[in-house]
């Protein structure tokens, strides 16, 4: 499975259905209310679901949808279940989202854990601040 290839091909798709070049796509990210893919009852109106991703350096706090700070003990939460959207450059928002960097594994700096992509997570507080703790979605938490 490669994950950077299949957000390309999202964008890809959104982009041949609309008559657009797929130099001026980007994708934002919605958090969802949901817990599982079991919730789903149908597909996203736009882009895809995505599921099973966890959080490193903080957590996601789903009454507020937005980006936390850690709970003690808490080291990886999950996430919920994530929409990834296709966007034109200019409707891709920065202002009150954090661009938090995805991994493949918990092994950032190695040569086979490349960074992904960049989520957009929703946050209240200055994206700098979680950018200094060095916030983080992984593909796969191995310490579960």
């Amino acid at each position: 499975f490669n994950p950077k290839a299949f957000l390309t091909a999202v964008m890809q798709t959104y982009a041949r259905a609309n008559k657009l070049p797929l130099d001026v796509m980007k994708f934002m990210t919605e958090v969802t209310r949901f817990t599982s893919p079991e919730q789903l009852t149908e597909a996203a109106p736009l882009g895809v679901y995505i599921h099973g991703l966890a959080l490193e350096g903080a957590r996601w706090d789903r009454d507020e949808c937005v980006l936390k700070d850690s709970n003690p003990n808490e080291l990886h939460p999950a996430l919920p279940v994530i929409q990834v959207k296709p966007v034109t450059s200019d409707q891709f928002v920065t202002e009150g989202y954090y661009q938090c960097p995805v991994y493949t594994n918990m092994q950032r700096a190695n040569v086979y854990s490349p960074s992904v992509s960049e989520f957009t997570l929703r946050t209240t507080d200055a994206p700098h601040k979680w950018t200094l703790a060095s916030v983080a979605v992984m593909l796969q938490d191995e310490l579960n």
